[in-house]
């Protein structure tokens, strides 16, 4: 099993980037966010590896960071959701962003990625809701004080979770009515403006 890799980059192609380690090259298929972040040709990069066997090839599939890799694999427990379309999704929306749309149940966000439809989508964020806030970049949510860390969301969306935290609400239970409200509301929207919106949020 092959969990990590570091080498040089030999190329990248639209869905995937050919990593030489030693003189052999390893074939890898990422996400367009994760192949537009590496090094350029000849210079070094490192990948953490999702291994897939099956009984007519063996695929390699390759993340920047932790994150990314446990949504690929929770994404995938999904029907419906092969590898292609985990990548998919992941080129789309950040882990950050599918955490959010996951909580909120936001299935237009999920949308944005080819080859999810509505119906796909809802059953992503339907199968997932509960099971996504414990890999939120890899530290269970349940243990949060702030969402700032977990999240990296704008200041005002931060204080808004925290604040609905500290008044009781689950932590999963917040970010999902903060993001509702976040959506609705506008980038612009004061800290004070969405936990008002999310108290309202929370009491439907």
């Amino acid at each position: 099993m092959i969990a990590k890799l570091s080498g040089l980059v030999d190329q990248v192609g639209g869905d995937s980037a050919v990593i030489d380690v030693n003189g052999v090259g390893y074939l890898v298929f990422a996400s367009s966010r994760t192949l537009g972040g590496l090094a350029r040709t000849g210079e070094r990069a490192s990948l953490l590896i999702e291994t897939h066997v099956r009984e007519d090839h063996i695929h390699l599939y390759g993340f920047a960071t932790a994150a990314e890799r446990d949504w690929f694999r929770l994404l995938t427990t999904v029907q419906g959701v092969g590898a292609k379309v985990g990548l998919s999704l992941l080129s789309a929306l950040s882990p950050e962003e599918l955490l959010q749309a996951v909580l909120a149940q936001d299935k237009t966000a999920l949308t944005r990625a080819g080859g999810v439809g509505p119906k796909l989508a809802q059953r992503i964020v339907t199968e997932l809701k509960d099971k996504a806030g414990g890999i939120a970049l890899g530290t269970p949510l349940a243990g949060l004080a702030s969402a700032a860390a977990e999240t990296e969301a704008p200041g005002p969306m931060a204080d808004a979770v925290s604040a609905l935290v500290n008044l009781g609400y689950r932590p999963q239970e917040a970010l999902g009515a903060v993001s509702s409200a976040a959506r609705a509301l506008g980038a612009k929207a004061s800290a004070e403006a969405l936990i008002r919106a999310g108290l309202k949020e929370l009491s439907h």
